[in-house]
């Protein structure tokens, strides 16, 4: 059986936009590299959007980006100003062609079905799948789209929805999301933080139904193309193989608290390009280890307290925009995450805090300065606490 220099299991986000960094920076002009995929034709079955935080290589696959977009608790409406960092939008056909026409040009670059139609046995092996142990208290970010175009003028194309909690939250954390494309074209999504495979919570069809005509007022429209997805918020445990990298969220380059994964594809993908040579010995890439820290935090607030989250996320971006999207996007500073975490609610982070820093297996990392970051959140949230109880007694 033939062998390859490198090969890439799954054909998806991660695999391609990998293929596509070697490619465009000649690391595969002397080297091979197998893609194994099972599908034969690549469609539009995605939609990726962040925040323009880092220069990516598919700016020419973005559909839509916007400078302002609105945050709906169930009482009031925000509007933000995300002029620096715009939302942007890509379609995944449009990506998937890119790519795949890119790559069809190298003959080094082949396309297989399965892994064992070749001899791996000494690849290099980069890995986007995996096999999920879902267990009940797991949360997952589960949502359905579709994208809609009405008969006539309907949007305002210059703002997006990033969230409405204003829709039935079923003692979970729900939301809808709305992306117009055009003043006639929309992407509507409805979007639940909670445990998987819940029947009470997937008549998905029948919430964007009701959406549509009892919140935005369509009852006619036509639809050009549906999603469902399921992003585990929670970390995926690989068995560790030699020469074998995962990658995606395999690879734990989704951001637990949001979801967003598309930019760290990119930047994992990137890290890998400049030490392809020597990647063995190389440090794995990841996302800061405060982010997981936090987001572990948040996501236990999230859970504990549900019905509270559509006014936590509003009260999030009380903070300056740039503060958070830097911070949801891996980029802040010390200085962005104090002033978001203390303008949080104080009492249910700082239980969820205390708990987990009284954990043991915190106490003994080997990264002290992380433990340090951490137990110095505490204190500065617990000394805006006391500041605010004393100045509520005067």
């Amino acid at each position: 059986m033939k062998e390859f220099d490198y090969v890439i299991i799954g054909g998806g986000c991660a695999g391609l936009s990998l293929a596509y960094e070697l490619e465009i920076h000649e690391k595969l002009k002397e080297k091979t590299l197998a893609i194994v995929e099972p599908r034969t034709d690549y469609i539009r079955d995605k939609t990726w959007s962040f925040w323009r935080v880092i220069p990516h290589n598919f700016e020419d696959c973005i559909i839509k980006s916007w400078k302002n977009f609105t945050i709906n608790s169930p009482n009031q409406i925000k509007y933000i100003d995300c002029k620096d960092t715009p939302y942007q939008t890509i379609d995944s056909g449009l990506f998937y062609k890119k790519i795949v026409d890119r790559i069809n040009q190298n003959k080094n670059i082949k396309f297989i079905k399965n892994l064992n139609e070749i001899d791996a046995s000494n690849s290099i092996k980069f890995n986007s799948v995996y096999k999920l142990e879902d267990k009940k208290d797991n949360l997952w970010q589960h949502f359905c789209g579709i994208e809609i175009e009405t008969d006539q003028d309907f949007f305002d194309d210059e703002i997006f929805n990033l969230m409405d909690f204003a829709c039935d939250q079923r003692n979970r954390v729900h939301f809808f999301y709305t992306l117009p494309f055009s003043k006639r074209k929309a992407l509507v999504e409805t979007t639940w933080i909670s445990e998987l495979n819940n029947d009470k919570l997937n008549d998905y069809d029948q919430q964007i139904d009701d959406y549509l005509s009892k919140h935005l007022n369509i009852r006619n429209c036509k639809v050009n193309y549906k999603e469902l997805g399921a992003i585990p918020l929670f970390r995926i445990k690989k068995i560790k193989k030699q020469r074998e990298i995962y990658i995606g969220s395999a690879g734990d380059m989704t951001r637990l608290s949001t979801g967003y994964t598309f930019l760290n594809i990119q930047e994992h993908s990137k890290y890998i390009r400049q030490n392809i040579e020597k990647i063995e010995d190389t440090q794995l890439f990841e996302i800061k280890k405060k982010y997981e820290f936090l987001d572990k935090i948040f996501l236990k607030v999230l859970k504990n307290n549900s019905s509270q989250m559509g006014e936590i996320f509003y009260k999030l971006f009380n903070n300056s925009p740039r503060s958070v999207i830097n911070f949801l996007s891996n980029k802040s500073n010390l200085k962005e995450d104090l002033e978001i975490i203390s303008k949080m609610p104080k009492w249910i982070f700082l239980k969820e805090l205390f708990l987990d820093l009284r954990h043991p297996n915190i106490l003994v990392r080997r990264n002290l300065i992380y433990a340090m970051y951490c137990h110095g959140i505490l204190i500065v949230l617990a000394i805006k606490m006391y500041h605010n109880i004393l100045v509520a007694m005067v």
